[in-house]
């Protein structure tokens, strides 16, 4: 079985970096996760008045009012089918502050409604997010969020961007420095910057099972809309 991020690059999965291709590469038959543990060189956030963006995100585990400098994380990556049959993989990002522990819970799906990735954001997917990939110039994977979907219950309805941020991810692998590096960074159309990062982090593949995954990086909610 082929992973999502393949399906929707097609051929130009070819042309990632190799070790970028082992990232993003991996389905639940393949039974291995990807733990990677680094540093942030930086956190950040915008303006004031960016900040009632970010306290809503921490109700979820998706964004936060918290910024920093080498600030330690781990990002964990299993590969597993949920309870609804779809091929999904965790992104599980965790935070170091100083005094306080954050999250950012995603969970990535491919849609074979709308021939892409959905981004379901934070612990109880209310959140779907369209994701148009590419190959970035350096090899790495670029990431641009698109349309967002709020659902909860009966409701479902396109999200308004004026209280949303698009993102915008690379992710690459620095031969030179021998380590993954990515730089996020979210804004909205009318405020501007929301929200950022940017680091380094190693990468470990341990074999899993189905039972292996741990209960935590699943989310607490699975949405059946896309």
């Amino acid at each position: 079985m082929t992973s999502i991020y393949q399906r929707v690059l097609g051929e130009d999965f070819a042309k990632l970096h190799p070790r970028i291709q082992k990232r993003f590469g991996f389905s639940s038959e393949d039974q291995i996760a990807a733990i990677g543990k680094g540093v942030m060189n930086k956190v950040w956030y915008g303006r004031w008045y960016t900040l009632p963006f970010l306290y809503v995100g921490t109700w979820r585990n998706i964004l936060f009012p918290q910024r920093g400098e080498g600030i330690p994380f781990t990002i964990e990556n299993y590969a597993y089918r949920d309870s609804l049959g779809r091929e999904t993989v965790t992104w599980v990002r965790t935070y170091l502050f100083p005094k306080q522990i954050r999250r950012f819970d995603a969970t990535m799906i491919y849609s074979e409604k709308r021939g892409t990735i959905i981004d379901y954001l934070g612990t109880h997917q209310h959140l779907a997010v369209e994701i148009d990939m590419s190959v970035a110039e350096n090899g790495g994977m670029r990431l641009r969020s698109g349309q967002q979907y709020f659902y909860e219950g009966p409701l479902g309805f396109r999200f308004p961007m004026l209280f949303s941020g698009y993102a915008d991810v690379c992710e690459w692998y620095d031969e030179e420095q021998e380590k993954y590096r990515i730089d996020v960074k979210v804004a909205n159309k009318l405020f501007g910057p929301l929200f950022g990062y940017s680091g380094s982090f190693d990468v470990e593949y341990i074999s899993v099972t189905e039972r292996d995954i741990p209960h935590y990086v699943k989310p607490k909610r699975e949405e059946r809309r896309e």
